[in-house]
C-alpha cells in the first residue's frame, strides 16, 4: 500500500483536527488517543469539550480571532481536558485558519500533549490556568491585561495566587516550576 494523505492525516505522532465553525470535523488516532475518545464522542461535536470550562472555550476562541496573524496562523500552551477521565493536562496547540479573515470558519489544528514534559501540580482556576499560559509566553503583566481584556493590577493579583500555589519566591522561579 502506498502512503497518501489520507493514512499521512492518521498516523501523524501528533493529533490533528480538520474544523468548521469550532467543530470538529475531522480528526486522527493520535488525538483520539490523547483526549481518551471514540471517533463518535468527538465528529461533529464542538471543541468545547475539550475545554476544562465553557469560559475557557469562549476566551480561547476569542484570543485565536485576536491574534491569528497575517496568514492566518495560532499556536499557544494551554491546558486541555481529556473526554474519558476528565484530567486536565497542558497541550501545546497550533493551527491555521483556512480563511484569516474568518477564522473559525474551517481551520487546521495540530495537538501536542506536553503532559510528560509539565505537570498540572496545583488547582488552578480558569484564570489562573490562562494567565499561567501567558506568563509562559513570556508576556507582561500588562500585555496579559491586554489580551485578556483586563487590568495589569488584576494580572498581578492572579500572578501573587499562583506564586504561593507553587510556593515561588519570583516570577522566574514560578515559570520554572510551571514549565517543570
Amino acid at each position: 500500500m502506498g502512503l497518501d494523505y489520507r493514512t499521512a492525516f492518521e498516523r501523524a505522532p501528533i493529533g490533528l483536527v480538520l474544523s468548521r465553525q469550532r467543530l470538529i470535523v475531522d480528526c486522527n488516532e493520535q488525538l483520539l488517543k490523547m483526549f481518551g475518545a471514540q471517533r463518535e464522542q468527538l465528529i461533529g461535536q464542538s471543541f468545547a469539550m475539550l475545554y476544562p470550562s465553557p469560559a475557557e472555550f469562549e476566551h480561547t476562541g476569542q484570543r485565536i480571532v485576536a491574534m491569528l496573524d497575517a496568514q492566518g496562523y495560532y499556536a499557544d500552551d494551554r491546558v486541555m481536558r481529556r473526554v474519558g477521565s476528565q484530567e486536565l493536562f497542558w497541550c501545546h496547540v497550533t493551527g491555521r485558519a483556512l480563511d484569516p479573515l474568518d477564522p473559525h470558519a474551517e481551520g487546521i489544528w495540530s495537538f501536542e500533549d506536553l503532559s510528560q514534559r509539565r505537570r498540572l501540580t496545583a488547582e488552578l482556576t480558569a484564570r489562573e490556568r490562562e494567565i499561567a499560559a501567558l506568563l509562559i509566553e513570556g508576556l507582561t503583566s500588562k500585555l496579559i491585561g491586554r489580551r485578556l481584556n483586563i487590568s495589569p493590577r488584576t494580572v498581578d493579583v492572579y500572578r501573587a495566587r499562583l506564586m504561593k500555589k507553587y510556593e515561588a519566591a519570583s516570577t522566574p522561579e514560578l515559570i520554572n516550576k510551571l514549565l517543570a
